[in-house]
């Protein structure tokens, strides 16, 4: 069996620069391979912006914000993103100062491919309790999920034919924190993406229940199944050598943790799960970090703009840390992380990559 089906991760991800202009543009991903991104996550790098999420099933003109715990908020006719492109996507103008398109602005996007669009009424199919809607891609691992909360446990489709690793779930219709599910957390731990907060027991919002290869479970959670409330799910598993979804305990020694993914990372997002006091998530890439070692940061949790430092190495098939900071290496601290490959460790043909 070869090492992984996905030789190629521009095909499902990838990482865009760009400056903004205050006018329409084009933006065109650089990838040896055209793809349609489904769902787009931006940020200003150099000023202090709200990070700009947006997606094919709420819509160009739908906007969710990592850092705040908003309800979706929908942008004028002129202003945000035009359409999602076949290599990219079109910006319109910014003169309401969303951060997306602003004159000047340095940015970066982060780009994921779904692709194939499913509907579930989950009372004909017998799959799942909750109705659900959407977009999929089985080879990447990656699903967008649209449904109504109850109130009351139920499960979701997914459309995956594989077990999410991670799920993010926002509430659209109303002020309510994101809420993550991470395997290496478990069914019954809960915890916000907009907040340095620590994981926390709670057996509501996934009802003691992990995922499975078609449905995700709710319990009676306001935040992840409010009665009438309308719900997106970012859902995630993990695809051998293009995507990881674990964790790493810190050792407070600047020749830090090595965390093996079995890829040359392309994007990192890294949280501390036992402390609020130093608890951001923090993203980095290898598009705004072409060289070791790493220290370009954003978090989804704030607003700020980029910083910097010496933070990680990414390596041919994995990441280590470079510091000794209580964000990503407190000694004996828990830690989780998402990945998605730059290449993977080895190809479909057993050729390795290379280091950086």
């Amino acid at each position: 069996m070869a090492y992984t089906t996905i030789d190629n991760p521009e095909l499902y991800f990838q990482c865009k620069l760009y400056t903004g202009n205050g006018s329409t543009q084009a933006i065109t991903f650089d990838g040896s391979e055209n793809m349609q991104p489904d769902f787009i996550w931006c940020k200003s790098r150099n000023n202090v912006r709200h990070h700009y999420l947006a997606d094919v099933i709420r819509g160009v003109k739908g906007r969710l914000r990592s850092d705040a715990n908003n309800a979706e908020y929908t942008a004028n006719s002129t202003s945000g993103f035009d359409s999602f492109d076949s290599d990219g996507f079109t910006l319109e103008e910014d003169s309401s100062s969303l951060g997306l398109n602003e004159s000047g602005h340095t940015m970066v996007s982060w780009n994921w491919k779904a692709g194939t669009s499913f509907s579930n009424d989950a009372s004909a199919t017998g799959v799942g309790s909750i109705d659900s809607t959407g977009s999929f891609n089985n080879d990447a691992g990656f699903s967008i999920v649209s449904y109504t909360g109850t109130g009351s446990a139920g499960t979701v489709k997914h459309g995956l034919n594989s077990v999410p690793s991670m799920i993010i779930v926002k509430t659209r219709s109303a002020a309510k924190e994101w809420f993550i599910y991470h395997q290496a957390l478990g069914n019954t731990k809960e915890i916000y993406l907009e907040s340095t907060d620590a994981a926390y027991d709670g057996t509501a919002a996934w009802n003691s229940t992990t995922p499975t290869s078609s449905v995700f479970s709710l319990g009676s959670h306001t935040k992840t199944n409010g009665s009438s409330d309308t719900i997106i799910a970012y859902c995630f598993a993990e695809k051998k050598g293009y995507s990881k979804f674990g964790s790493y305990t810190g050792n407070g020694n600047a020749d830090g943790t090595f965390v093996y993914t079995g890829f040359r990372p392309a994007f990192l997002i890294t949280k501390r799960t036992d402390s609020s006091s130093s608890g951001d998530w923090n993203i980095t890439d290898s598009t705004r970090n072409p060289n070791n070692v790493i220290g370009q940061i954003l978090y989804t949790n704030l607003t700020n703009a980029e910083g910097s430092g010496s933070v990680y190495d990414f390596y041919s098939n994995g990441f280590k840390i470079r510091e000794s900071g209580a964000g990503t290496n407190a000694s004996g601290s828990p830690y989780i992380y998402m990945a998605f490959a730059e290449s993977p460790f080895v190809n479909s043909n057993g050729i390795p990559n290379n280091a950086r």
